[in-house]
Formats: structure tokens, C-alpha cells, sequence
């Protein structure tokens, strides 16, 4: 039987069907260098193609550099625009490569056809060779002064790259005068665009050293070259037109009537269909009117209709770009706004970034002739299918209940998303009742007898329960099962894993307590027991103030858990009105999308010195944060081992029967009270001594090699260590731990995160000998563990470092 034909099918251009397939290019590409022959251009063509899809995957093909220059002697403008893209490619790694291109690059910039010109000067600049700038000063002369609008567009950019590679060959040239000359007088749009953007960034650089970049740059604001702008400005392209518009926003008018003629002159720029020019024009606006109260209120009218079409004419990318300036405007301006309601109406085919920022903006108009109209519309969104969304929707329907006045038709909707028995409603609906009952205790009656409906065993979210069990003891009176709901958590305390849900049960108990004791003194002895066993710092001195409250006065203990209260009346805005104004007076730019001043994503101080791609991440770096915070454990240690026993009976008249038939659970809550508290250190093992290791005090790494090592040297050491509660509870900052690993010549190089999940990186060096030793420590405070990770040069040493490490690490908090 004959084998099956094999198929001669041509490998894809951007596989090598082999190691020699650059040699075999570079040899066909040597045989058409001098071929005149027909269809020659077709098959460079072919092999043009074959050396710019194995550069596009990163095969090296710069040793076909010679032969590409040589095939680069033909008229065929696809064949010229392949061998610029690859002499640009290769030019600035080789240097000695690209002085091959210099001759047919020059002669190519006086070939006949304006476009081949073009190319050429724009592969020429491109090159960005130091050594080599002598050769692009006279094409660009000529270039400047071409005949064709194209040329002389790419001569105006090729300047600007000539700045960036060599300042003094640029200004020495008289280049930016040439500039100002050709977009003053140029009858190309395009040209003078080009000439204006190359203009401001080698005046703006230019300006801090020298006096008269700083006048020339200034010139540019000036009243003649704005109007002759302006009046040009519908000859420009989009782009061109944005720079004209970010320009003149720079101009101050001298008088109303100046503000009123440039308006006038850039009214029908609203009407554009580029979102970017109407948000220029928008921007130029409301800077220009901002002195005059009247005039900038009817801007706001004015810039609605053209806002709102966008919105709705664009990409969701583009919808949700206007939405966030609009959004900026709503929260300024929310009356001129809170007609148009309809149109921040969600659509069904939207994503959700679209609809979230709408319905913070609904929030935002809502007022009382359109609050019910909103809030109904809310209320079908709560019912979506799109969980994200229903949530959204309730909490805007929550927002807009606490900044009515009249909020009786708002507190029956909310109280029937109860009835809507899904987990993700009942959630948000808790969290918002919550807050309104803070701000309307009026309302207390109404939504207490549909809450007391509701199981906790039916609430999973930590947020909603905590909001439950804070209505169950604050209403602890009116709710006939409050105690008996909070004695069920307290049952099922092991099984809860927020500390939040633990807090606010300490404190609904006690406020229970106070309201119904006979009914509440089991509950409140297994709290505070359950506290006082609780690995969590905030938890356990909380149950442990509790306790001594009690034991010192029940009255006060009584004051100070139920005070009278007041009912909130503004709660905190999430921006002052500071930060909003930074962001309007950035408008048209990333800060409204981001909804912060830029120098919060820009600056250094915000960003840090470094950042690590992969390890560190977002870290602050180094230990110049010395701030030391207060430690309240301190306030808490004036306590005699009698305090450390629950007692059986308080003060005053009130009885507190405290479950006394469970002596072993007692004696291990006591346990831990005394190891809390140091009473019983003597029975706990003491520290490892530490290895005789000697480190360098003042040892140096900078972060980069820091990194490089971190990627280079493998794990040495990797295992899981405890914290003592001492040091969960000295660890209120990163830069607590940081100060003490000092202490031991151990020093931080990076650390972030915040309670209960740290991150910190350290280093450290032997004394006398350049041996490094880095260390990833990550700590769980909920646990009470810390993840240590080693790298070190030496491997010898490794041991007796991680010993030492651990050493430093059990002694934190107890020093």
C-alpha cells in the first residue's frame, strides 16, 4: 500500500520552518538587491513581509539589515514604508547599523514624490540616534520649507524629536522660530497644529531655564495668536482643534465682552460630534464664566442637550466618559439637572459601569417634585436580574431616603424589599434601615415590626447582620425575641468569622441587658466570655471593657452603653468640597473619571518611590512614617488577678448570673485573660535565644537590586510562625513591627496593607561580609500567624538567620 501523498502546503510567514531561514531571506534578499528585472517588487514584497512578521514576534532579523538597505533603492512606496518601519525598529539598538541608512534615507528626502519625502524625514527623526543628529538638521531645514503640506507636517513633529534627542542642536538650528513663522503663515490646518503642539512642549520644558522660552511661551496666550486661532479653528481636525481649545483655556479675556465674543465664536462647537471637542468646549465654558454667577448658571443650561447626546450617541466607553463629567456637574449644579431625569433612566443593553454612575447621578437629582418618579423607577431595578445592579438600585433608593424630608411613601418600599426573600435584598435593605433609623427614630415602630419577621439564620452578609443585630439591641424593648435572637448568635460565636458581627453582638447584648435582664443574663455571660476568649484584639478589649464597666458601676456601665442620643443629622460625605473643586477645575481629563485631583495618581508621595511589578505591589516604601499611635491595651493593665475572674455578682441592683456550671470554660477564659494581660508568663515557654549571628546596623540595599535578588535567589526557608498576643495587639501599624525588627538590625524595605493583613518586606546583611538576607513576611492578625518567606546568598547562614528573625518576631509587643 502506496504511503498518503503529503501536502505541499507553504509555511506561515510568521513560523521559521527552521534555523536557516534568516540565512536563506538574507540570500534572497542579496540575489534582488541589483535585479531590475520584471516583477522584482512583487517578490521583495513577498520577502519584505516574511523579515517584518519574524521582527513583529521578536526573531531577531537585524543581520538582513545591509541587504534591506540595498533593496530599499525602488520607487514602490509599500516597499519603502516596510523597510522604514524595519530601519526604525533596528536603527536605535544598532547604532552602527543605522549610519547605513543615513545616505538613502537623505537622498530619499528629496525624492520627487512628496510622500516618499514624508517617510523618509519621519524614519530619519526616528532613528533617535545621538551621534547622528548632524544629518537630520538640513532635511529638516528643507522639510520645514517644502512645497507640500504633508512634509512640511511631518518636518514640524521631526522637530520635536529633534529637541528630545539633542536640546542645544534644536534651539541652535533656530528651530522653535522657524515654528512659530510656519503656523502663523502656513495655509495647512494640519501644519499649523503641528507647529502650535511641538511649540508648547519645547517652550513649556524650555521656560524654567530660559527667560525668553518663558516670553515666547507666553506669547502663545496672547490675544492675536488666539484669535487667529480661533478663527481658524473649523479648519482643524479633532485633535488639532482640543489643543486650540485646551489653549485658549489659558487665555484670560480683559473684559464681559471678549468672554462673550470667543462663546459666540465656539457656540457650534457644542453641536460637534467628537465627545472630546464638545468636552473642551464645555470646560473652556465654564472656566471663562466662572466670575460671572448669572452667565455660568445659563452654561449650565446650555451645555445639558449636547451632554445628554453624547450619552446616548456613543460607545458605552464614551457614555460612561460624559456620564462622569456630567456627574461632576449634577453634584455642582443638581437643579439644573433634576428636569432631565429621565434621560439617566438605565437601559437594559447597558454594562454596568454605564448604570452604576447613572444611578448615582439619579441619586444626586432627586428632589421633591421627582422622588417618587425616581425612586419608582429604582424599584424595578431592584428587582433585576443583574444582582449588581439591585443592589445599587436599593442603596440609591436609601440615599435618596436620607436626604428627603418626607420619606413616609420611601420607608414603605424599602420595608417591601424585605418580603422579596432574596438574600442579596434583605442585605442592602438591613444596612440602609439601619441608617434611616439613625437619622428618623420616628420611623422605629413602622420598621421594627417587619425587621422582628426576620431570622438572622437567613442573613449571611457581615454588613446586614451587623446592622440586624444593632437594631436588635438598640430597639431591644419593642422587639419581643431580640433577647433570645441575640442569645442564638451568641451560641453559634465560634462559627462567625467577621469581627464586626462579633463587635456589634457585644454591644446589642449589653444594650439588651440593660433594657431586659432577667431575660438577658445568661446571654450576657456567655458574650463576655466568648469575648475574652476571642483571638481578636478589638474583639476581647471590648468584652473586656464591658466586663470591667460592670464590675466598677453598673449605672455607669448602664450611661455609657445606652446614652441618650440624638438623631444624625448629616452623615459624612465620602469627597470635601475641597477635593470636588480640584477635580472641576480638572475637567476634561482623568481625574473626573478617576474622581480625584490628579496629583492623588501623578505625585510620588501618593504613588511611592517604587513600586514592585509582582511582590510588593502598592507599598509604601522605607520607615520615614514615625508616627506612633496609642496603644488603649495600656489603659487596661492597672488590674489585680482577681479583676481576671467573671464575676458572679455586680454592683447595684441589678443581678448578672453568669454561667458558673462550665468551671473548664472558665478556667481557659482566665487562661487567656492572664496570658493576655502577662499574669501568667512563667507557665509559657520563653523566647529562643538568640544565634550568634552578627548583623550589619547600618546595612544598605537599594530597591532595585532589592528585586532583582528577590526574582534571582530561591526560597531557603518558607514556614508559618505565631504572633503573640502581645504583638497582635503592638501591631496597630506596619511601621510598629517595622521599628522593632530595627531594633535588631533588621531593616524594611517595603510595607503595606492594613489590619488585619499586612505585607512586609525586609532585608539584612552580615556584619563585615556583603552577604544579604531578604525576607517576605505576610501577617494575619485574625489568626495571630505570620508567613515568612528567606532568600540569602549564603545559604550556610540561612538557619541561624531564620532562627534570629524568629527570635526578633516573638519578642514584638513585649518589650
Amino acid at each position: 500500500m502506496a504511503p498518503p501523498a503529503q501536502s505541499h502546503r507553504s509555511p506561515s510567514p510568521s513560523q521559521p520552518s527552521g534555523k536557516g531561514e534568516v540565512s536563506d531571506l538574507k540570500m534572497q534578499l542579496r540575489q534582488l538587491a541589483g535585479s531590475r528585472a520584471p516583477g522584482t517588487d512583487d517578490s521583495k514584497r513577498d520577502l519584505f513581509k516574511k523579515v517584518i512578521s519574524y521582527m513583529t514576534i521578536g526573531i531577531d532579523v537585524s543581520s538582513v539589515f545591509s541587504e534591506m538597505v540595498m533593496c530599499s533603492a525602488t520607487s514602490d512606496i509599500i516597499l519603502k514604508k516596510m523597510c522604514y518601519l524595519y530601519v526604525g525598529n533596528y536603527a536605535k539598538y544598532n547604532p552602527d547599523l543605522a549610519l547605513l541608512t543615513i545616505n538613502f534615507l537623505q537622498r530619499d528626502c528629496k525624492d520627487e514624490d512628496p510622500m516618499i519625502r514624508g517617510l523618509a524625514l519621519r524614519s530619519l527623526g526616528s532613528l533617535r540616534v545621538p551621534n547622528l543628529v548632524e544629518y537630520l538638521v538640513g532635511p529638516l531645514g528643507s522639510g520645514l520649507k517644502d512645497g507640500n503640506s504633508y512634509v512640511r507636517m511631518v518636518a514640524a513633529v521631526g522637530v520635536l524629536k529633534l529637541y528630545h534627542i539633542s536640546v542645544s542642536t534644536c534651539i541652535d538650528a533656530d528651530f522653535p522660530a522657524l515654528l512659530k513663522h510656519l503656523m502663523l503663515n502656513d495655509p495647512d490646518a494640519q501644519v499649523v497644529a503641528n507647529c502650535l503642539s511641538a511649540l508648547l512642549e519645547i517652550w513649556g520644558l524650555e521656560a524654567s531655564s530660559s527667560e525668553e522660552a518663558a516670553r515666547e511661551r507666553e506669547t502663545l496666550i496672547s490675544k492675536p495668536i488666539i484669535y487667529y486661532l480661533l478663527n481658524r479653528i473649523k479648519e482643524f481636525s479633532e485633535w488639532a482643534q482640543c489643543t486650540v481649545l485646551e489653549l485658549v483655556s489659558k487665555y484670560a479675556p480683559p473684559d464681559s465682552n471678549e468672554i462673550f465674543d470667543i462663546m459666540n465664536l465656539l457656540e457650534d462647537r457644542l453641536q460637534h460630534a467628537n465627545g472630546a471637542v464638545v468636552l473642551a468646549t464645555i470646560k473652556l465654558f465654564l472656566q471663562l464664566t466662572l466670575s460671572m454667577t448669572d452667565v455660568h448658571q445659563q452654561v449650565y443650561e446650555r451645555i445639558k442637550a449636547p451632554l445628554l447626546t453624547l450619552v446616548s450617541s456613543g460607545s458605552p466607553e464614551q457614555s460612561y466618559a460624559v456620564l462622569s463629567h456630567l456627574h461632576l456637574l449634577v453634584m455642582r449644579a443638581p437643579m439644573w439637572f433634576a428636569s432631565d431625569y429621565k434621560h439617566l433612566y438605565c437601559q437594559y443593553n447597558e454594562p454596568f459601569y454605564v448604570k452604576k454612575m447613572k444611578l448615582e447621578m439619579l441619586t444626586a437629582v432627586a428632589n421633591e417634585s421627582n422622588t417618587y418618579e425616581i425612586v419608582t423607577e429604582l424599584c424595578e431595578y431592584a428587582a433585576n436580574v443583574d444582582i449588581p445592579i439591585a443592589r445599587e438600585s436599593i442603596r440609591a433608593v436609601g440615599k435618596i431616603a436620607l436626604e428627603q424630608y418626607d420619606v413616609n411613601a420611601i420607608v414603605d418600599r424599602l420595608l417591601q424589599f424585605l418580603e422579596m426573600e432574596k438574600d442579596y435584598v434583605t442585605a442592602e435593605t438591613l444596612v440602609l434601615v439601619k441608617d434611616l433609623l439613625r437619622k428618623y427614630p420616628q420611623w422605629s415602630h413602622d420598621c421594627i415590626a417587619v425587621i422582628g419577621n426576620i431570622s438572622s439564620n437567613n442573613v449571611q452578609e457581615p454588613k446586614a447582620k451587623a446592622a440586624l443585630i444593632w437594631m436588635l439591641g438598640e430597639y431591644a424593648q419593642d422587639m419581643q425575641d431580640a433577647p433570645y435572637a441575640l442569645e442564638g448568635l451568641i451560641d453559634d460565636w465560634d462559627d462567625e468569622t467577621s469581627p464586626e458581627v462579633r463587635l456589634h453582638l457585644l454591644t446589642a447584648v449589653m444594650k439588651c441587658f440593660f433594657r431586659r435582664p432577667p431575660e438577658t443574663q445568661k446571654a450576657l455571660g456567655s458574650a463576655l466570655a466568648a469575648g475574652l476568649s476571642d483571638m481578636h484584639q478589638d474583639v476581647h478589649d471590648r468584652a473586656l471593657f464591658y466586663y470591667r464597666l460592670l464590675q466598677h458601676n453598673v449605672s455607669v456601665a448602664n450611661s455609657v452603653v445606652n446614652p441618650t442620643k440624638q438623631a444624625v443629622s448629616v452623615f459624612a460625605d465620602t469627597q470635601s468640597s475641597e477635593i470636588k473643586d480640584r477635580i472641576f477645575d480638572e475637567f476634561n481629563s482623568l481625574s473626573v473619571l478617576y474622581q480625584k485631583p490628579c496629583y492623588m495618581f501623578t505625585d510620588k508621595e501618593h504613588q511611592g518611590p517604587f513600586a514592585f511589578s509582582e511582590e510588593l505591589g502598592n507599598m509604601s516604601i522605607g520607615v520615614d512614617d514615625q508616627r506612633v499611635e496609642a496603644n488603649d491595651e495600656d489603659h487596661l493593665l492597672s488590674t489585680t488577678r482577681n479583676e481576671d475572674s467573671l464575676p458572679q455578682q455586680t454592683q447595684g441592683s441589678l443581678l448578672v448570673s453568669f454561667d458558673q456550671t462550665e468551671p473548664a470554660h472558665a478556667q481557659q477564659t482566665n487562661s487567656v485573660i492572664d496570658d493576655i494581660f502577662g499574669l501568667g508568663l512563667s507557665s509559657s515557654p520563653a523566647p529562643a535565644p538568640a544565634p550568634l549571628l552578627k548583623l550589619n546596623a547600618k546595612a544598605v540595599l537599594d530597591p532595585t537590586t532589592f528585586q532583582q535578588k528577590w526574582r534571582q535567589l530561591p526560597v531557603s526557608t518558607s514556614q508559618e510562625v505565631s504572633i503573640s498576643p502581645q504583638g497582635v495587639a503592638a501591631m496597630t501599624s506596619a511601621q510598629a513591627l517595622v521599628r522593632h525588627m530595627q531594633l535588631d538590625s533588621i531593616h524594611c524595605i517595603a510595607s503595606g496593607g492594613q489590619a488585619p493583613n499586612f505585607k512586609l518586606f525586609f532585608f539584612a546583611q552580615k556584619e563585615n561580609e556583603p552577604s544579604n538576607f531578604l525576607v517576605e513576611c505576610i501577617i494575619n492578625l485574625s489568626t495571630s500567624k505570620a508567613q515568612i518567606k528567606i532568600k540569602v546568598d549564603d545559604e550556610t547562614a540561612s538557619q541561624a538567620f531564620s532562627a534570629l528573625f524568629q527570635s526578633a518576631l516573638s519578642t514584638f509587643g513585649m518589650t
